[in-house]
Parts: structure tokens; sequence; C-alpha cells
């Protein structure tokens, strides 16, 4: 447990200067940083069903459900910043191995916005909540190890 509390807080790396530790490292206590990021997700998953729900209101709730998917889906993805941070989270999120899901989920944050309320298209912003979810996906499996190997060895069987 400790080891995890390190790595997230960032303080198992080395050879750091004053100005980046500062930056980098977090300056809430743990506990209050565990009830940050479980109140931010649990935001987030309370944002994304009101999104399901809203998706049975006439007229308006493709609307809505992009938007609070989308909201829900921001919301989940901020709750890691009370883990690790903002900063050391906006490193991860472009490293090299999360910078094409990384791009593709932030495309698609917007895209559903804008297919919702400036271009109403609602099948755009269907697919594009679809998608997201996907990316999204994709996004937190890097965070595993070897969760990409296994999802891609298991499409490979169910496809061969």
């Amino acid at each position: 447990m400790d080891k995890l509390k390190k790595v997230l807080s960032g303080q198992d790396t080395e050879d750091r200067g004053g100005l980046a530790e500062i930056i980098e490292t977090p300056s809430l206590s743990w506990g209050t940083r565990i009830k940050g990021f479980a109140a931010c997700f649990a935001l987030g998953i309370i944002f994304s069903l009101m999104g399901t729900f809203m998706l049975w209101v006439p007229r308006r709730g493709l609307v809505l459900f992009a938007a609070f998917y989308t909201l829900g889906n921001i919301a989940s993805l901020g709750s890691t910043i009370f883990l690790m941070g903002p900063m050391k989270q906006l490193k991860r999120m472009f490293e090299p191995t999360r910078l094409i899901a990384t791009i593709v989920m932030l495309l698609c944050l917007v895209l559903t916005l804008c297919s919702a309320f400036w271009w109403h298209n609602k099948g755009l912003a269907l697919l594009f909540c679809i998608l997201q979810s996907l990316a999204l996906t994709w996004y937190s499996l890097s965070y595993i190890p070897y969760a990409r190997e296994a999802v891609k060895k298991c499409f490979n069987v169910c496809l061969a």
C-alpha cells in the first residue's frame, strides 16, 4: 500500500528540482485525496446515469443524454487528478502509450457536445457517445499492466 501511495503521489521519482516538486506533488493528504477521488468519480457515475435516463425525454432527450454523459465522463476522468495531482495526470495522459487514446477521447468529448448542441445531429451524438466510451475504456486500460494485450487477445480469439 505504501508503494501505491508513493507511485500515485509522485514520491517514487528522483532527481526533481524544487519547483518541479512543488508543482507536481499534490498538497492534499492521502485520505482527502481518496475522498475527493471517490466523490468526483461518484458524481461522474451519477451524471452518466442521469444522461441515460434523459435519453427517454421527448424531443430533447438525446441532447440531454449527450451533455450529461459527457459531463459524467469528464468528472470520472477528472477524479484521477485527486490521486496524482493535475500536472502528473496531464503528463501521464500524453505519454506515448496513451497519446492516441487521449486524443481520441478528448476529440470525442468535444464532438459529442458539438453534434448535440450546434449541429443538432442525434445520430452523430450517439455515435460519438459510443466512441467516447470506447476511448475512455481503452485509455483506462493503459494504466493496468498487460490489460490492453489481454483485451486484444480476447478479441482475436473471439473473431478468429
